[in-house]
């Protein structure tokens, strides 16, 4: 049996990887077990770890990570793929595969191929509100977007959050979520350019205060809105590709894009250039000269709003 683990959700990815060891050490121990790293073991020892026979066990269970980085293996799969005992199971963890490759055909008819993209808000919020199901506590939907929205699109750290607000309260509010848990400061930082592009000054001043109080400092902030502003102009220049392949090709996580769309859509690109200027003098000033950065960014922001 010869499995791939395959795609960028670290956290799917791992829980099923332990899920297939846990299984395979239960029946056979831990002795039947080796781990190589690809992208550190050379050719000899990959193809020595998948033809050899199991010394203390009558099966053994190879994971191999990240093994298509090496060129010898990813030219001569296909020919390991006859050589390996049938006592021998594997397990090809591969995050980032070129689909256009040969070897990523291989993958896909020849192993048992399990993909694990990245989920969007709405899956993570499915998944959040399944997990503390099955754990016998309550959460809704709507709750689960704004734990998202409020934590990040991180899945392992959402489930860390999720076991904390379990413990505290089976029964899941919005009011827990904002005591026991911290906004990340990124994710912020988009709910505080959403609201200055709405018009609502009074929450964008809101939100800015907050980021203070969570001691992110402006020139935190300043990198922040860079990076947003980059993020819009990415989506601006991108034509009419939709959001996934926009995300694909630009490495940004597909949650991030889709949030930005719809302010995106509000700018043409001429004001998004002049608000990346505008944005650069404040950056430079702060560095330079002796203005107050928090006012300046606060009159940067409510320009926005008007």
């Amino acid at each position: 049996m010869i499995i791939t683990l395959a795609g960028e959700n670290s956290f799917a990815r791992q829980r099923e990887l332990q899920q297939l060891v846990d299984a395979f050490v239960a029946k056979h121990g831990d002795l039947a077990l080796e781990r190589l790293d690809g992208e550190e073991a050379d050719f000899a020892r990959l193809h020595a770890a998948l033809t050899g026979l199991a010394l203390f066990a009558d099966e053994k269970l190879v994971v191999l990570r990240s093994p298509g980085s090496n060129k010898q293996f990813n030219e001569k799969f296909e020919q390991l793929l006859g050589e390996i005992p049938e006592t021998t199971d594997v397990i090809l963890i591969e995050p980032k595969l070129d689909k256009r490759t040969a070897y990523y055909k291989l993958l896909k008819s020849k192993t048992d191929f399990r993909d694990f993209p990245e989920p969007d808000q709405n899956g993570l919020a499915r998944w959040l509100a399944e997990a503390a199901k099955a754990q016998g506590a309550s959460l809704s939907s709507a709750d689960a977007r704004y734990l998202v929205e409020r934590v990040g699109s991180n899945q392992q750290l959402l489930a860390s959050e999720l076991d904390k607000l379990i413990l505290y309260d089976p029964k899941i509010s919005r009011q827990t979520i904002e005591l026991l848990t911290e906004a990340a400061p990124q994710s912020t930082i988009f709910q505080l350019l959403e609201a200055a592009f709405a018009g609502n000054a009074k929450r964008t001043l809101a939100l800015y205060a907050e980021q203070r109080a969570l001691k992110v400092e402006p020139p935190q902030i300043i990198a922040m809105l860079t990076w947003q502003l980059h993020v819009l102009a990415i989506i601006k220049t991108a034509g009419d590709r939709s959001g996934d392949t926009i995300a694909k090709e630009a490495k940004i996580n597909p949650f991030v894009i889709r949030k930005s769309q719809g302010i995106a859509r509000q700018l043409s690109l001429t004001e998004l250039k002049a608000l990346v200027k505008k944005l650069q003098k404040i950056d430079v000033a702060s560095k330079r000269t002796n203005i107050d950065p928090d006012e300046a960014l606060q009159h940067y922001l409510l320009s926005l709003s008007n």
